[in-house]
């Protein structure tokens, strides 16, 4: 029954076979044709005898020096027929195997076809021919005609060529190769060496490596090549620790590995990083000294290169006595994937020099590190040589030339490669989108999708990610829902890649849920997956969920990396928690990570926010090397504290120390002049920015108008902003309008903020602001028209919110809130905190804010007393009139009173908005430092 469904298959086959190829085959040819209609029928037989030995004798013999092989074939093929011995089948099935040697098919089917007598040597040469020369179809076929017609069985030989011509069909002849599996057992031939090492190649190249190791476990006997095809079936499976086994069980037989088995088990080495394995392969073949090749050092250089010792490799590339064109080939891509790309370049160069012919995949690897180091010139001249030596139609030198030139931001360049390519697949598409990403094209990104689509050219993972990085930088939410849908119906939606690239995207869209519900979707997490979801946390400000989610990262099977540490800092910097910072700070000591400049600079930004100055200065001095990241996270910090001086010196060194300042640069040092009142030194640096080739932005020109405004010169800075060359927005034009209210200019106060609310019309700031502004001037007509347009806008102004952390508890404050379960003691403390404050000679100054609370805004007129008016007041107020008496009064109560304004606010409600400081956030927090008795304490400014 097996025999009768095998038989089917292989009709169907037959049937189904391109009918062109299968006149290509069948036809005789001229030659043959001719020389059999010439044949002597009148030879004498110990003649006949004598010359078939002779005729035997002659295909042995090699060819003259100035014919072919195929030349003497024929001339004995001829000189067969003449003496009458077309039917003998010894010489028939010797001019087979020739013919077959030579690649003749042609010649070699018309002697088949014409055979009168066919044995099973004359089967077996047809089948192992078209097999061996990848005309699989053909090879079942006529295997076919032997279970048809040939009285034999079928032996070893033909069964190990027909399960060699079903692996060559790959998918297609699955079911056909299973079939010839059971017609193998049942004729006997399972345990043969010969078949079953063919069963264990179709069954690793068909996906099936478990019934390849089933079937190679049975085999009675083993070759070398047998155990190289199930070693090299358990790596490219990615199972190589089972290869190593394998090559382990393999030793301690009587085979000896060869060069086949040394390069798989290299392979292996080089997949797991397993650098010891590989020395010791290294060592056997230095043991064999001659009977190893220039192949097997080609694999030890590609095994080293990938093991990342790739100076290793190049000394052994060096020591090579015989090198060909992939010794070179493999030292370039070596330098390339170790991002050695100078390197590569000067190998391909010497390459070139030494009379060596760069192949293309020499050519592709130098491109892509041409790209790595936007060597835009030198990628022409790749390009100019590929040209030269036919290499432009090479379908990986092609996507190479395009990944180059999107890389080198060349994309006409690039287009043009492609558009001259005459088969598009997912590789060159690819390409150019992620050249398009890279630029923000992404109308251009997205017709080259559409056209992929069009084109039946199925993305791939890389398509997507490159599809959402540009919807990520562009921020647009509805586009990364629809590559959502379409990852989902590809399949590939849980993917590292895909998955990480959707947490940022939804982070950035601040869809902080939904990126959640995709982190918790994937079933394998790498730690750029939590990365990911880690700084998605921190760019929403949702800073406590970050540190939870750390938490659960330590119970997971990853080790944090810098980055991870670098999300996690600045999740403590935002919350202003010193204690979490220096945990995490002990945390990179104990794993020797202190040192990398990303760490360094988040480290310096959170002592400084967390207000540790002497710990954010000891960190930047002892940072091993220091980019312009650490030097702006230095000029901010000294900007926190108001050291302008020490700000403007730090700008300075850098100049020294032949660094390029850039835009977050100016913004710090604008920032500490406008904090100093510096206001010559400012104007300086700003229009020094073109210089440096810097295009002032918005946080620039507001640091501008705050330090005019503060200095008293409000009609410069709004000369200033009219001149702008850009539009100025809401932050700008609130600058203006806090300096007014500083300066109780009501006029300009108001031209400011209708400015400002034209911009921005739900910005509650500017709307306090020019309420405190007319409360100031005892214009609370004014006031109940400012708070009566809110409520008919709809602003909602956000209240005052403060909290601290107490024995790993926080407790929250918010404006007017009395919820807290120690309230009463709470305001008992206050209360007495202000009475002493008072009774050391503070009086609010009533001048420069209003003595009302915020209850009384909206109630429009009901006065409080002193007290109540004090606690309404802003941090930053209190501390400029707190700095007129500060040397009258005590350190210690000046940070008890500072203490008490932070629980002011969570009392009475924030007051009016403060002047724009870009040193902040939008949510600024500040805390106290040295004060233990009561606990990290936070507040917000809003």
């Amino acid at each position: 029954m097996r025999s009768y469904r095998l038989l089917t298959l292989l009709k169907q086959l037959y049937h189904n076979n391109n009918t062109t190829n299968q006149k290509h085959f069948f036809n005789f040819s001229n030659f043959a044709l001719h020389v059999l209609e010439e044949a002597n029928p009148f030879v004498t037989l110990p003649d006949l005898r004598t010359k078939r030995r002779e005729l035997a004798c002659l295909l042995q013999l090699p060819a003259p020096e100035n014919r072919t092989p195929i030349w003497r074939h024929e001339q004995v093929h001829a000189q067969v027929v003449v003496n009458g011995l077309q039917s003998d089948t010894f010489l028939a099935n010797i001019l087979l195997h020739k013919y077959s040697k030579t690649g003749d098919l042609c010649a070699a089917r018309a002697l088949f076809d014409k055979m009168s007598e066919r044995n099973l040597v004359s089967w077996s040469s047809v089948v192992s021919m078209y097999a061996q020369h990848g005309y699989s179809r053909e090879a079942l076929v006529v295997f076919v005609g032997l279970l048809e017609t040939c009285d034999q069985r079928p032996n070893e030989y033909v069964l190990a060529s027909v399960v060699r011509a079903c692996t060559q069909l790959g998918g297609c002849g699955g079911s056909v190769g299973e079939q010839m599996h059971g017609f193998v057992v049942k004729s006997g031939f399972g345990q043969d060496v010969y078949v079953g090492t063919s069963l264990v190649d179709f069954y690793t190249k068909n996906g099936g490596i478990d019934d390849a190791k089933s079937v190679f476990d049975g085999l009675l006997s083993k070759t070398a090549v047998t155990w190289t095809t199930i070693i090299t079936g358990y790596v490219k499976s990615g199972r190589s620790e089972l290869a190593l086994k394998l090559f382990n069980q393999m030793r301690e037989t009587d085979v000896g590995p060869d060069r086949y088995v040394l390069s798989s088990v290299l392979s292996a080495c080089s997949m797991l990083e397993f650098v010891e394995g590989g020395k010791q392969i290294h060592a056997h073949v230095l043991r064999r000294g001659t009977e190893m090749d220039v192949s097997v050092v080609n694999v030890l250089i590609d095994f080293y290169a990938k093991c990342g010792r790739v100076k290793l490799g190049r000394r052994l590339f060096n020591g090579m006595a015989v090198k060909n064109v992939i010794s070179w080939t493999t030292m370039i891509a070596g330098y390339m994937q170790n991002s050695f790309d100078r390197e590569a370049l000067k190998m391909f160069a010497e390459m070139t020099r030494s009379g060596w012919k760069p192949d293309g995949f020499a050519c592709t690897s130098v491109l892509t590190s041409c790209g790595s180091l936007e060597a835009l010139e030198q990628g022409r001249q790749v390009h100019a040589y590929s040209i030269k030596v036919n290499l432009e139609s090479d379908a990986f030198v092609k996507n190479g030339l395009i990944d180059m030139y999107a890389k080198c931001d060349s994309l006409n360049d690039g287009r043009g490669v492609f558009d001259l390519m005459a088969d598009h697949n997912v590789v060159s598409y690819n390409a150019m989108i992620e050249g398009y990403s890279r630029q923000e094209k992404l109308r251009d990104a997205l017709d080259l999708f559409h056209e992929m689509r069009l084109g039946f050219v199925p993305p791939s993972l890389l398509t997507f990610v490159s599809l959402l990085g540009v919807s990520a930088a562009l921020l647009t939410l509805e586009l990364s829902k629809q590559i959502h849908g379409l990852i989902i119906k590809y399949g590939v939606s849980l993917d590292l890649f895909a998955g990480s690239s959707l947490i940022d995207v939804y982070s950035k869209c601040s869809c902080i849920k939904d990126a959640r519900i995709v982190f918790e979707e994937m079933n394998e997490k790498d730690i750029v997956v939590w990365n990911a979801m880690l700084f998605g946390y921190t760019q929403q400000l949702e800073n406590e969920e970050a540190l939870k989610l750390y938490i659960e990262l330590q119970s997971s099977r990853e080790s944090p990396n810098e980055f991870t540490f670098a999300a996690v800092i600045t999740a403590a910097s935002n919350l202003a928690s010193l204690r979490h910072g220096q945990q995490f700070h002990n945390q990179l000591i104990k794993l020797g990570l202190e040192f990398d400049p990303f760490i360094t600079n988040s480290l310096v930004d959170m002592y400084a926010k967390c207000g540790s100055f002497e710990e954010a200065h000891k960190t930047f001095s002892s940072a091993v090397w220091r980019d312009i990241a650490c030097w702006n996270s230095m000029i901010s910090t000294y900007a926190h504290h108001g050291k302008a001086e020490e700000a403007l010196w730090l700008f300075e060194e850098i100049i020294k120390e032949g660094l390029k300042p850039n835009y977050v640069t100016f913004v710090g040092l604008l920032s500490a002049c406008n904090h100093a009142g510096l206001v010559e030194d400012g104007l300086r640096h700003f229009e020094s920015m073109a210089r440096f080739g810097i295009e002032p932005g918005t946080e620039h020109y507001a640091c501008v108008v705050s330090l005019l405004g503060r200095a008293g010169k409000l009609y410069e800075a709004k000369k200033f902003i009219e001149k702008m060359p850009i539009k100025p927005a809401a932050v700008v034009w609130r600058s203006l309008l806090s300096a007014c209210r500083v300066a109780g200019n009501v006029e300009l106060g108001r031209y400011a903020a209708e400015m400002t609310i034209s911009v921005d019309p739900t910005d509650s700031g500017s709307f306090t602001l020019l309420s405190n502004i007319f409360a100031c001037k005892g214009m609370w007509a004014e006031v109940k028209r400012v708070r009566e347009r809110m409520d008919f806008d709809g602003v909602m102004k956000e209240p005052g919110r403060s909290w601290l952390e107490v024995e790993k508890e926080v407790h929250a404050f918010i404006a007017k809130d009395k919820s807290h379960p120690e309230t009463d003691l709470i305001y008992s403390v206050l209360d007495n905190l202000i009475l002493q404050i008072k009774g050391m000679g503070y009086v609010p100054d009533t001048t420069t804010f209003s003595p009302m609370t915020e209850k009384s805004w909206w109630s429009f007129g009901k006065l409080l007393d002193d007290q109540r008016a004090f606690l309404d007041t802003k941090k930053l107020e209190f501390e400029l009139d707190l700095e007129k008496k500060r040397k009258s009064l005590d350190e210690e109560v000046i940070n008890m009173a500072r203490a008490a304004i932070f629980f002011g606010q969570s009392k009475g409600g924030g007051g009016a908005g403060e002047g724009f400081d870009v040193t902040k956030s939008g949510d600024a927090r500040v805390g106290l430092v040295g004060f233990p008795s009561v606990g990290n304490l936070h507040f917000e400014i809003n």
